[in-house]
Parts: structure tokens; C-alpha cells; sequence
């Protein structure tokens, strides 16, 4: 098995060197597609942890956005509608602007979900920079 996997890294190498990208851009093209899975990991957490008040979608992306954490619409959106049908946020809907907008905030289960989830995500932390030093 080790074997298959030696051959088909080398072959992906290969393909990746003749395709006119240097070691650098290689390299980076790998951190960039591990470090989007790590993103993903966290966006539950993340999210969670910005709406102890209300917040409509779009005012979290960039709120996101400016912290240097990027999601995208398509991302943020589900993931919103599958937090309150989970029971954890309640949303309402403002028509008083131009636009209507809903507005997310975590509800009673939500913010003790996210307070459990954040310890966890402390003591998680904890350990990885044991591992990983």
C-alpha cells in the first residue's frame, strides 16, 4: 500500500512539475488546499462566536472578512439555515430597510452550545500545541 501511494505522490509531482509550476507554487498550492480543510473545521465555531447579537448575512461575511477568516456566500448561507434548523439560532426578518434582510442570533441552546464548544475548543488547543511544536 505504501508503495501505490510512494508512486502516485511522485506521478501528482510530476504532473505538477511539467505543468510549469516551480517547488514554491507547488508547495503552496498544497498549504493552500490543507489550510482550506482547517478553515472548514472551524467555521462552525467561528460563526457561532459572532452572533451573540443579531447579524444578517452579508454583514457577517465581511465582519469575517476584516478579521482575515474568509467564507464565502455559498459556504455561510447553508450553514446558517442548518445552525437555526439545528435549534441553535433564531432569525427574524427586518423589511424596515430598502432591503429585507434576516437577522441571525444564537438563541438560550445556542449560546450554551457555543460556550461548551468553545471550551472544548480551548482544551483541543491545548493539546495540538503539545503535539505540534
Amino acid at each position: 500500500m505504501k508503495i501505490q501511494q510512494y508512486w502516485y505522490l511522485t506521478l501528482l509531482y510530476i504532473i505538477q512539475y511539467n505543468s510549469g509550476m516551480t517547488h514554491n507554487e507547488m508547495i503552496q498550492e498544497h498549504v493552500s488546499r490543507l489550510s482550506a480543510e482547517l478553515r472548514r473545521g472551524l467555521i462552525v465555531l467561528v460563526v457561532m462566536s459572532q452572533l451573540d447579537s443579531k447579524e444578517y448575512g452579508y454583514s457577517l461575511l465581511r465582519k469575517l472578512e476584516e478579521r482575515g477568516f474568509e467564507v464565502s456566500q455559498d459556504t455561510l448561507y447553508p450553514l446558517l439555515r442548518r445552525l437555526e434548523a439545528q435549534g441553535y439560532l433564531q432569525s427574524d426578518w427586518q423589511i424596515d430597510e430598502a432591503r429585507p434582510r434576516r437577522y441571525y442570533q444564537l438563541n438560550e441552546l445556542g449560546s450554551e452550545v457555543y460556550q461548551a464548544l468553545h471550551q472544548d475548543w480551548l482544551e483541543q488547543l491545548k493539546i495540538i500545541e503539545e503535539i505540534v511544536r
